[in-house]
């Protein structure tokens, strides 16, 4: 724990990287002007693209939180799943003159950030909210009993898996890496799918299906068991764009589907971990994704047995902030500084 400085906050992918400055003291600690986005391809390290952000911007900063696709070796290292980026905590802070360096995992950030998010705050000219209701069920509300436990999760290049733990006054996260888990198939199109992908990978996890490439994986499966010919080259941009113009029925149903299996997914995570409290989605396709995740995720999420009465009580909320990541880091720049970012 140390006073509050500026902070440099990094949302590290498999395909960009985001920065921006946090300052803990303030009750807006994100600087919502100093977010830039860079391609992880373009650089040989983060440093490099950290020295480049410093340079462009004008900002300074005394420490660090990193934000990684990956698991987290002992608090100082990462190698970042879907990227070629090795990072070292203590030598980053060498190369960028900083106190400290504190690397976590990304989905531990967006578990903290729903800490600092409103369903009623509008951040665009659409009159979308920085966090939309998924399904019927009530609202979750962070800080609203003693005890509380989230699961926050979403696919962008990966699938990632979060907790958020209010215990009191303390508030702790779930690092891990839920997304690996194995696909566990739930209805006779899950069983065909996961024959076909089972040829191709051998094992078949979450993250196969409920990922970019998952989107790929389900559209190329769902026209083989149709007895369809796939486009080779299509990318996930591709297929929501087709499915949302009406002019491919394959995408249109591998869409559907995603949002049936991210339903499954998300309701697994809760019986796992016992989080009746609410469910936070997220990730960088759920806001493209919401038009289907709005029809089709519910049905799935409840369809757990002898619990559906249970599920259908499990609030279910979408992150639709373009940067959850960042807001996050904001959250452990404040928990660093002694604050808390637990609003009640």
């Amino acid at each position: 724990m140390s006073a509050a400085a500026p902070t440099l906050l990094a949302d590290l992918g498999g395909t960009n990287v985001r920065f921006g400055i946090a300052h803990p003291e303030e009750d807006q600690p994100l600087v919502q002007e100093s977010i830039r986005r860079y391609h992880v391809k373009d650089y040989a390290s983060l440093a490099d693209a950290a020295k480049q952000y410093f340079k462009e911007t004008g900002h300074q900063a005394q420490r660090a939180i990193i934000a990684a696709a990956g698991r987290i070796d002992n608090g100082e290292t990462v190698k970042v799943t879907n990227n070629p980026w090795a990072i070292n905590a203590k030598s980053l802070a060498g190369e960028l003159d900083l106190e400290w360096v504190h690397l976590v995992n990304d989905f531990a950030a967006q578990s903290m950030a729903v800490m600092l998010m409103s369903p009623d705050k509008v951040i665009d000219d659409k009159g979308t909210t920085e966090l939309m209701q998924v399904g019927g069920a009530a609202v979750p509300r962070i800080g609203g009993k003693d005890e509380q436990t989230f699961v926050v999760v979403g696919p962008g290049t990966g699938l990632g898996v979060g907790g958020l733990l209010i215990r009191g006054d303390k508030v702790s996260v779930l690092q891990t890496e839920g997304g690996h888990a194995g696909f566990a198939a739930h209805s006779a199109e899950d069983i065909e799918i996961l024959k076909v992908l089972n040829l191709r990978y051998g094992r078949v996890s979450n993250e196969r299906l409920i990922s970019g490439g998952g989107l790929q994986n389900l559209y190329t499966a769902i026209c083989e068991i149709s007895g369809q010919k796939p486009d080779e080259k299509i990318t996930p941009e591709d297929i929501t764009k087709r499915a949302t113009d009406g002019s491919c029925a394959m995408c249109q149903r591998a869409v559907e589907t995603f949002a049936g299996i991210f339903g499954s997914v998300a309701g697994d995570l809760v019986l796992t971990l016992g989080a009746w409290d609410g469910v936070y989605l997220t990730g960088g396709m759920t806001p493209i994704l919401i038009p289907w995740i709005q029809k089709h995720f519910r049905e799935r999420f409840e369809a757990k047995g002898r619990f559906r009465d249970t599920m259908e009580q499990v609030p279910t909320q979408a992150i639709m902030n373009p940067e959850p990541g960042l807001i996050g880091g904001a959250a452990l720049a404040i928990v660093e500084a002694g604050g808390t970012p637990l609003r009640r």
